[in-house]
């Protein structure tokens, strides 16, 4: 039996019961793009490189204060836009665009679903170059992880009252544990992440870095298996914490016997070792089969097959006419041709997503969170055409 026969009539529900004959559509674009031009939000954006960050606040899409960039609450939503420089054809400059929408772990389907439908939105606004992404705070794309120098994942989120007040003084009552660490995959050498995990001596892990804040001392715990960078990098998460007032600060070494303090702070008198603990974030790349899947409708109905497999899959195996699903093994890209029709333009999510379902009820369990890209004909990102080029 072929290795993708299962999967060969992925079940699509009917696309004529659902109200889409305009969407994609010039009329469709026009109505979207009038409403994204008065969302103040994107008023200014994406005419230069750089980077812009909103939380979604009551359905509300408000600006996240530059100083917390690479902060990110997991009861929360997030929209990123990266504006970068890319070379045409002609060999002139233009700007190429990423959008991502970030889901915490715990934010609520209201704020999740106007995170996507805003990032359609900003799509929109700026003419359909984007290069559309979802994130999962546990399940990160290499791609988002490589645009900060740091990122630190903390608890609460705006429906539990944290808003933009800083950190120092929304726990200075509270215990706090950070773990510093190198993202597992991560493409920039000094990419760190920052975890705010449960504040209890099983957290502690020997080749990582803790900070624990309580009350008015911080102590830095170096597992006896952390590199230079971390070190350094938890250095810098101290200095930013304490900059804007006065705290006793206490590094510790684990060979050093004092470093039973902080263990013991964090109710493991008795503990003894060694720690280990899993790091918040997967390290683990699932290898499906690498697959590309076309979605068309020339036949009259929609029809979602799979059209080559292996590594040999490059972009002369793309037809401006229809839209294709690659799956590369551990992602999810969607390729959304210039000629596509209106009803292939829109059912592409709803066809991704059922895709990721369909593989991970086969036994794929981590197909679920697997990154979901999407890209357009003519406005492909860097890391996409690197997915199509033949190894």
């Amino acid at each position: 039996m072929p290795p993708h026969q299962d999967l060969v009539h992925l079940t699509v529900d009917d696309w004529r019961d659902s109200n889409v004959e305009f969407i994609g559509s010039e009329i469709d674009h026009k109505v979207k793009y009038n409403s994204a031009a008065t969302e103040p939000a994107w008023q200014g954006v994406g005419e230069t490189p750089g980077l812009h960050i909103w939380r979604i606040e009551d359905f509300q899409v408000v600006p996240w204060p530059k100083h917390r960039y690479g902060d990110f609450h997991e009861g929360d939503s997030y929209i990123i836009l990266h504006s970068y420089k890319v070379g045409s054809k002609d060999g002139e400059e233009k700007l190429g665009y990423d959008v991502y929408f970030w889901l915490g772990s715990k934010t609520t389907q209201d704020e999740a679903g106007t995170a996507a439908y805003k990032t359609v939105e900003l799509d929109e606004y700026l003419h359909g170059a984007a290069t559309q992404h979802r994130e999962l705070q546990n399940e990160l794309s290499d791609d988002f992880v490589a645009l900060f120098p740091r990122i630190r994942m903390l608890s609460g989120g705006i429906a539990s009252g944290f808003t933009h007040v800083e950190i120092e003084e929304e726990l200075k009552e509270t215990q706090m544990l950070l773990r510093v660490f190198k993202h597992p995959s991560a493409k920039r050498a000094d990419s760190v992440m920052v975890y705010e995990v449960e504040p209890i001596w099983e957290s502690l892990d020997e080749d990582d870095v803790f900070i624990l804040e309580r009350h008015d001392k911080i102590w830095v715990w170096q597992g006896k298996n952390c590199s230079p960078m971390e070190k350094a990098k938890a250095a810098q998460v101290v200095h930013d914490m304490t900059i804007a007032k006065r705290i006793d600060v206490e590094v510790l070494s684990q060979s050093e016997a004092r470093s039973r303090t902080v263990v013991s702070l964090l109710g493991g008198e008795s503990a003894e070792g060694p720690f280990r603990s899993a790091r918040p974030i997967s390290s683990h790349k699932t290898q499906r089969p690498r697959r590309l899947w076309r979605l068309s409708d020339a036949s009259g109905k929609l029809e979602f097959n799979v059209v080559k497999e292996g590594y040999e899959i490059s972009k002369f195996d793309l037809d401006s006419s229809d839209v294709f699903l690659l799956d590369t093994g551990n992602r999810v890209w969607v390729w959304q041709g210039s000629g596509a029709s209106t009803t292939e333009k829109a059912m592409w999510i709803k066809v991704a997503e059922a895709y990721i379902r369909h593989a991970a009820s086969t036994g794929e369990d981590r197909a679920r969170v697997s990154p979901i890209a999407k890209v357009v004909d003519g406005s492909e990102s860097l890391a996409f055409i690197k997915e199509l080029e033949v190894r």
